[in-house]
């Protein structure tokens, strides 16, 4: 039951991914072109997540997921050298490839050579992030 519901939760979430434009790289790198040809299309799609997962925190307090396990918590509120070195990273690859984790998944059917290549430096990231932040965590306690 919980691989179907997570079936149908990425599923959904691909869709959305697609028919809001946001597998398409320059409609990413428009609404980052702020100075260009901006598209601001990216913030009513922004909009239309947070609101909905703003309401989503407030009804699963106390509440427990149907297929078991624990609802994760709410994000801290403090800003620490790992937040501000992943979203520098994620910012700059975000601007350069008009990608993102979601979307590059998302458009893997469609994307060609150069989706293929974002979502294998993607998951080499993924793997040595681990090494990489237990690095930077030494760096900033000396």
């Amino acid at each position: 039951m919980r691989l179907l519901l997570s079936l149908i939760a990425g599923s959904l979430f691909g869709t959305g991914l697609f028919l809001s434009g946001m597998t398409d790289t320059t409609k990413v790198q428009g609404w980052l072109d702020v100075f260009g040809n901006w598209d601001p299309t990216l913030a009513f799609v922004m909009g239309g997540a947070i609101i909905p997962m703003m309401i989503a925190w407030q009804l699963t307090r106390g509440r427990h997921p149907l297929v078991g396990g624990e609802f994760p918590t709410p994000p801290k509120h403090e800003i620490g050298h790992r937040l501000v070195v992943g979203s520098v990273l994620f910012g700059m690859g975000w601007g350069l490839a008009g990608l993102c984790p979601g979307p590059s998944i998302a458009s893997l059917s469609y994307g060609g050579a150069g989706g293929l290549v974002f979502v294998a430096a993607m998951l080499v990231g993924m793997g040595a992030a681990p090494a990489i932040g237990a690095r930077i965590d030494r760096i900033a306690a000396a």
